[in-house]
């Protein structure tokens, strides 16, 4: 089995412009999760796939691969899929999984990306997970840069959420949940989803799987054993150096 990391980053984040070049304890974080990512033995390949010359340069200055995509791409996994599609040709090689880790999760260990793919080598029916952090505070619980998911009795996904999900009134009744953005792809169910027509919910949260869940698929959620912060604005900066600090 075939197995490729991909990580979308862009400089034109609407919430922190130029953020995959911002430093992490004096490394431009797109570097830290390229490094901390393929650390993982489980990959083939790490790839960056951005738009953006200056990452594609830095990338390739480290020693790193990176692929040039289209500049218009609204959701990651639609980027994904784009760089997907050129190194299969440049390689003349088909992945049979393909890894979504976003630009903006420093803290990714390399056993997160084991985490996530396992269920996918052991049940082949599955097409999609992604790892599940706990939210260990109220404040992180109303951050809408935090996306919530509450998920099924088996594990599944019911819904991702910038607002707080479940209800507050009684979520000392229930785990606080959140999307860390590591998302195996089957191959195939990737080049699918590209095809799936955006959808109303997924626009209103700005959350790709929420295309996944309203074309009728199931995401399996996966948790982690390792906390994750990820950057989405620069405050988050300070407090991601210093959990990886007490690392």
């Amino acid at each position: 089995m075939k197995i490729v990391a991909i990580i979308p980053a862009r400089m034109g984040s609407s919430r922190f412009p130029g953020k995959p070049m911002e430093k992490i304890l004096g490394t431009p974080m797109i570097g830290v999760v390229y490094q901390n990512v393929a650390q993982s033995d489980l990959l083939d390949e790490v790839i960056v796939a951005t738009c953006d010359r200056v990452i594609f340069d830095y990338i390739s200055s480290i020693g790193g691969r990176a692929v040039m995509t289209s500049d218009s791409h609204e959701r990651a996994s639609d980027r994904c899929a784009e760089a997907l599609k050129y190194i299969e040709r440049e390689d003349e090689s088909t992945y049979d999984i393909v890894v979504m880790v976003q630009g903006d999760e420093p803290m990714t260990h390399p056993d997160m990306i084991d985490e996530a793919v396992q269920p996918m080598i052991d049940d082949s029916t599955i097409e999609i997970t992604n790892l599940l952090g706990k939210i260990e505070s109220v404040e992180e619980f109303e951050d809408r840069n935090c996306i919530k998911v509450v998920c099924d009795l088996l594990g599944n996904a019911l819904y991702f959420s910038r607002e707080p999900i479940p209800t507050t009134s009684k979520v000392q009744d229930v785990s606080m949940t959140k999307q860390v953005c590591i998302i195996p792809f089957r191959r195939d169910f990737l080049i699918e989803y590209t095809r799936l027509e955006p959808t109303p919910l997924e626009i209103i949260e700005s959350v790709d799987m929420m295309r996944v869940l309203e074309h009728g698929k199931k995401v399996k959620m996966v948790p982690t054993s390792h906390q994750s912060y990820a950057v989405d604005t620069p405050e988050d900066i300070a407090r991601v150096e210093k959990e990886m600090q007490q690392v």
